[in-house]
């Protein structure tokens, strides 16, 4: 399939196409005529890669995952270099929330201490 038929597939634009390839994320065969063609594999490939960046991942990230798909799993999640992936991520999640808790913290004391007795809520509490 073309570029163009593998963007509409995947929702994913013809210029992220030719990033990820550049990237070596994927690759293309050329045509006589110079098009870039893809294979089947390359849609489950762009999805997995679109799945894990709209959490957060980067392209580095997502390398592991894709060299799982490439190596016949059917989940790019189920070699143990992807679960290296996922822990790693899941740590830096974790210590996201508690820099903002205690971000969240340091503020209502803040608050506090400028507006005394002002009642503090949290966003959805009348």
């Amino acid at each position: 399939m073309r570029i163009g038929e593998l963007a509409r597939r995947t929702g994913v634009s013809t210029r992220a196409l030719r990033h990820y390839e550049q990237r070596g994320l994927i690759t293309s065969r050329r045509s006589a005529n110079g098009y870039r063609e893809y294979d089947e594999s390359d849609v489950r490939i762009v999805t997995e890669i679109r799945s894990l960046m709209s959490v957060g991942f980067t392209l580095d990230d997502a390398r592991p995952f894709v060299d799982c798909l490439r190596s016949g799993r059917s989940s790019g999640g189920s070699c143990p270099e992807s679960v290296e992936v996922y822990r790693r991520k899941l740590a830096e999640i974790d210590d996201r929330i508690r820099d903002l808790l205690a971000l969240r913290s340091e503020v209502a004391v803040q608050f506090a201490e400028a507006c005394p007795g002002c009642p503090l809520t949290r966003r959805g509490e009348s």
